[in-house]
């Protein structure tokens, strides 16, 4: 007697954890048609249906039968074959999701070809710049190398001006010395006779 209220006891805590930790979150498996029946077995009355990735609870499983016993969205208890049941989330519910992401990474490899394409107009522009900077510096230094060459030209020119004028200014000068001394030599020669002969007519006189 004593023993029956421990047994009942025991299977009360059994019956409420078992039935606790049967109550699990499961999805119909990929097929597009899953019917349930009233009972753990095809011999019971078909009363319904689910669809394909439809969340159900799981309350508890029949292993003899193989069948599972659940909760679905319309709070209807009933019964179905356990190989119909998925853990996770069946592909239906997973494409949008999938496709979601797949939105977000086309989106995003647009974004990355637009900046791409733009970084790549800009650098194809600066490198444009840059030619036409490299042309009109190569421009201007053919101008300053002609400007060099002329201005050269010129100095020489001028130099040979200068050197022809110095050796004129110095033939000058020698002509300018050469009369001179010249003058001077025939004067030398000339005043001793003319000088003489003024005092011999002096004496005379005297």
């Amino acid at each position: 007697m004593h023993k029956l209220p421990i047994v009942c006891f025991a299977m009360l805590i059994f019956t409420i954890s078992w039935h606790s930790s049967a109550e699990e979150k499961r999805y119909i498996s990929d097929k597009l048609i899953t019917y349930v029946h009233s009972g753990p077995g095809s011999q019971y009355r078909i009363v319904g249906s689910l669809n394909v990735g439809d969340e159900v609870t799981l309350l508890s499983v029949n292993q003899s039968e193989n069948y599972a016993q659940i909760r679905d969205a319309k709070d209807r208890v009933v019964w179905l074959p356990l190989n119909q049941l998925s853990s996770s989330a069946s592909l239906r519910l997973k494409l949008p999701e999938l496709e979601q992401q797949l939105e977000t990474l086309t989106s995003q490899l647009q974004n990355i070809d637009a900046d791409w394409n733009q970084r790549t107009a800009e650098m194809q522009q600066k490198l444009a710049d840059s030619d036409d900077i490299i042309s009109k510096l190569n421009e201007e230094n053919d101008r300053l190398e002609n400007q060099l060459v002329k201005a050269q030209t010129e100095i020489s020119a001028m130099s040979l001006q200068q050197d022809n004028k110095q050796r004129a200014i110095i033939l000058q000068w020698f002509m300018y010395g050469g009369g001179v001394a010249g003058i001077g030599l025939i004067l030398g020669l000339l005043l001793p006779y003319l000088i003489p002969s003024r005092k011999k007519q002096d004496r005379w006189m005297n």
